[in-house]
């Protein structure tokens, strides 16, 4: 079976991530390393206000997960996911092996290609041979013509 990239978006009750943060987080890579997974990159995204209530919250921990599995047990990580009670809603986004790289960097906070700058033009060469002075009072006098 094919070994996929996936994402994994996991929200945890904010009163139980707290309380034992490191416990809950090797939860997650127990979960994935129990289907056969790898774990590439988990980390803390952030604490935010959720959009409605969730099982009573009204706030959510947010936790992203870059891991490698075999796409037929990706089911095991789901029913893992669905059982542990600390973990309010999850989502699952398989990666395109395009960006894997790129991803799993950002996440890990490494240097993030810098885009190439356009090829500089300067004042002088983009007006070259054209007399703004000029042209503007001959753009003022067209007006006061109409």
């Amino acid at each position: 079976m094919p070994r996929n990239v996936y994402e994994g978006l996991f929200i945890f009750d904010p009163i139980r991530y707290a309380r034992e943060p490191d416990v809950l987080s090797r939860q997650i890579t127990q979960m994935i390393e129990s289907a056969g997974g790898e774990v590439l990159v988990s980390r803390l995204w952030e604490e935010r206000r959720l959009a409605y209530p969730i099982k009573g919250h009204r706030k959510g921990t947010y936790w992203l997960t870059y891991f490698r599995v075999d796409s037929s047990r990706l089911q095991e990580v789901h029913r893992a996911s669905r059982l542990n009670e600390a973990i309010l809603r999850f989502m699952f986004v398989k990666v395109d092996p395009r960006l894997v790289d790129t991803l799993v960097q950002h996440a890990l906070g490494g240097p993030r290609p810098r885009p190439q700058p356009a090829a500089a033009t300067t004042p002088t060469e983009e007006y070259a041979g054209v007399d703004a002075i000029s042209d503007l009072e001959d753009l003022e006098d067209e007006e006061e013509e109409e």
